[in-house]
């Protein structure tokens, strides 16, 4: 399981975020594209009072072009190329566009464009509830938290229930919980299943509790703009704590742990008959994986000399650590959870492929 930053560090950060974020409910027709000849675009929101200039972040400006349909490659090239011709594109559109944003900002930059309909469920607050309760986990070990520019994650372990694979092979049960405050993703709760002789972390598929970013159209009043507070919290998420709670406790449990690693058990049975590096190439074009992410799960598979599915499964959490990017990292940890529940049928291709 690839490493984050420290519970400390993390609140520390949460607690910075916190002072430094803005969300505003901004008609379109109030908002401004400007680019200058270096491709540096600035958001300029129209305020009664005086206008307000944000730089943009890169997934920032994908929203925007998304929101407006234009494509992000052409965006992207009228940025660096002929910055006037983006401004006039998206400013055209914008005065247009009738349909009010939800525009999230931090330090100055705009960090999301979002639907009128986003739903705030932010990481502050769902650490302050969530926290306590991971803390309760008997002998609970927060193996690696981290806030990336899209999440936040913890990923928590308890060494109350364990489950041995095959002879020294002891997995414990643990539990993810990630969100997304930039429309990223839903916030989730999965189970984790740590195996302790190489640190790998596989995030379960099925039994996961996850909570959208989607409420109710939100009406700001016409030509002005609405400022968002972070001091409370909404009853419907007050609710939605508790069955994180739930979840929780039944994701740690003796009877959920063992029905997901009796599914990683079942992998040892799975011989990788064909060629192993054909094998991994049906699960790269399968699962969208670069020639280097290809290269890095076969070398695992190769050193570990384990030519079974388990050892595929192993090999692609595995090589989760040497990722850069946490996303990423975390994907490889979600796809071990994938295979596990593959059907023969899925299995047959990828262990026979020669």
């Amino acid at each position: 399981m690839k490493s984050g930053r420290t519970l400390v560090n993390l609140a520390q950060e949460l607690e910075r975020q916190l002072a430094t974020k803005r969300d505003l409910l901004v008609p379109s027709s109030l908002l401004q594209c400007h680019t200058d000849e270096g491709g540096s675009l600035k958001i300029i929101i129209d305020a009664r009072d005086a206008d307000e200039a944000y730089g943009v972040t890169d997934l920032a400006r994908r929203q925007l072009a998304e929101k407006l349909k234009i494509p992000f490659t052409y965006f992207e090239r009228m940025r660096t190329e002929q910055p006037a011709l983006l401004d006039r594109n998206v400013n055209t559109w914008l005065q247009g566009d009738q349909e009010p944003r939800m525009i999230r900002t931090l330090d100055g930059q705009v960090r999301a464009v979002l639907s009128d309909r986003y739903r705030r469920l932010d990481n502050y607050d769902l650490a302050e509830n969530v926290l306590p309760i991971l803390q309760r986990l008997e002998g609970a070990r927060f193996e690696s938290v981290e806030l990336t520019e899209t999440k936040m994650y913890l990923k928590v372990v308890t060494p109350r229930v364990e489950y041995e694979i095959a002879p020294g092979d002891v997995v414990q049960a643990g539990i993810v919980i990630s969100n997304s405050e930039v429309g990223c993703g839903t916030l989730s709760v999965q189970p984790l299943v740590y195996r302790l002789v190489c640190r790998n972390g596989l995030i379960a598929s099925d039994r996961a509790l996850r909570k959208t970013h989607i409420g109710r159209v939100l009406q700001p009043e016409e030509e002005t703009i609405t400022v968002f507070r972070d001091d409370t919290l909404a009853a419907d998420d007050k609710a939605f704590f508790l069955k994180v709670r739930d979840v929780v406790e039944a994701a740690v449990s003796e009877a959920t742990f063992r029905q997901v690693a009796q599914k990683m058990q079942t992998t040892r049975d799975i011989r990788l008959a064909g060629d192993p590096m054909k094998a991994v190439e049906v699960l790269a074009n399968r699962y969208t994986l670069n020639d280097s992410e290809r290269a890095g799960v076969l070398r695992h598979l190769i050193v570990a000399g384990d030519l079974s599915a388990y050892g595929l499964v192993n090999a692609v959490t595995h090589f989760s650590h040497e990722v850069e990017d946490y996303d990423r990292a975390t994907e490889f940890e979600a796809l071990g959870g994938k295979l596990i529940e593959l059907p023969a049928s899925d299995w047959k291709e990828m262990a026979e492929a020669a």
